[in-house]
């Protein structure tokens, strides 16, 4: 039992500080967005920007069904690309994407946000569902890669093109119910380091509860939380199962 919760917090631990450069036995995000997107580029991720060029319409703007190409950076070394699910503000778009949170594992309706100075979206943080929090580590891209006709395709696992979990889908509506606001108290805490928040209850849409200028600010120094701390979260959610 301890083993298995070891080998579960140890999976946490590597979905907040690593990405997507998982084993070819797991479905990865590339052939995952070109079938939700329609976007028809091949190759690593990394390579999708350049490959556009001529094809594609390319841009800083988030659209609905654009694909989101990410630069290599850290343990990205090929990149990632996602697919904007719907736009909801200048700030703020929902995405589905593979082979991010952890191994093969799909993610629809999550959230995304600019957190560059500039707003041109050249700088991202993306949604955590196994700990149901934003990420730490900001993401630089490209741009968005716009698809001749904006639709999102239904994607059906295929064991073809890899193993695959599929996290329970975010009802897209909740996150405009639920709008970003800044919260003062937490702010203070976030000036020291990424604010903990409260375990998610179950059944509950997860949301952001800072604006995008704190998070700007808790970027520069990323709190990492211990193993221990995880190994608490698992058997906090065990408990609860």
């Amino acid at each position: 039992m301890i083993r298995a919760m070891i080998r579960a917090a140890a999976l946490l631990l590597s979905g907040m500080t690593a990405a997507p450069g998982w084993s070819a036995g797991m479905l990865q995000c590339v052939p995952y967005a070109r079938i939700v997107s329609g976007v028809d580029i091949h190759g690593d991720a990394l390579n999708w920007w350049d490959q556009a060029d001529g094809r594609f319409q390319r841009g800083h703007k988030p659209k609905k069904g654009a694909v989101l190409a990410f630069r290599a950076f850290g343990p990205m070394a090929l990149g990632h690309v996602a697919v904007v699910s719907r736009v909801l503000d200048d700030r703020r778009i929902l995405i589905r994407h593979a082979n991010w949170s952890a191994p093969g594992a799909i993610e629809e309706d999550v959230l995304a946000i600019d957190v560059s100075a500039l707003g041109d979206w050249s700088q991202v943080r993306v949604w955590h569902s196994p700990t149901a929090q934003m990420g730490a580590r900001t993401n630089p891209t490209f741009g968005f890669i716009y698809p001749a006709k904006a639709r999102l395709h239904d994607f059906t696992p295929d064991p073809a093109l890899g193993a695959s979990i599929r996290f329970a889908r975010v009802d897209a509506g909740r996150w405009e119910e639920e709008k970003a606001t800044p919260d003062r108290r937490m702010s203070v805490r976030i000036a020291q380091a990424v604010a903990e928040p409260k375990p998610a209850r179950r059944g509950r849409t997860p949301h952001l509860r800072t604006d995008p200028a704190i998070l700007t600010f808790a970027d520069n120094a990323p709190a990492e939380r211990s193993l221990s701390a995880i190994i608490a979260d698992v058997k906090r959610e065990t408990m609860l199962n």
